[in-house]
């Protein structure tokens, strides 16, 4: 069973764009390191962005999928394909997570990992908007 903050539209909201504040600042200081051709710092900061993405918005995402998305199907069989979206969503982060590990290990810092993570907040953004619009059903 999920908990109440992620049963309730306003609390949930609060989660959801407190992540992404973090998230879009994590990501200017990485683009601004970058423009500055410090490389080494971006590096590090990226690190604490990814380090951000896994242990708020995925694990979020997890709790959801785990929890709340369950009780959601269980309540109103007609959310199925809305659920199924939504998870799909969290797949695209993580699938956005691990690409920027990958481009990190390769010693690739550079816009492509930026871009990677403007598309994770711009998927976010989204989600966050659906999810929020069928909360209330539940």
């Amino acid at each position: 069973m999920s908990g109440p903050a992620l049963r309730k539209v306003e609390s949930h909201s609060s989660i959801h764009e407190a992540a992404l504040e973090e998230a879009r600042e994590l990501t200017n200081v990485i683009e601004n390191l970058l423009k500055e051709n410090d490389t080494e710092r971006a590096l590090e900061a990226t690190t604490i962005a990814i380090e951000h993405w896994e242990t708020r918005t995925l694990a979020h995402a997890d709790a959801e999928e785990k929890g709340l998305y369950k009780e959601m199907a269980e309540k109103s069989p007609k959310l199925k394909e809305d659920i199924i979206a939504l998870t799909r969503d969290h797949n695209l982060m993580r699938n956005l997570v691990t690409e920027i590990k990958g481009l990190m290990n390769k010693g690739d810092m550079d816009e492509k990992v930026v871009h990677h993570l403007h598309a994770l907040i711009l998927v976010d953004e989204q989600h966050n908007k659906t999810e929020e619009s069928i909360l209330p059903e539940h």
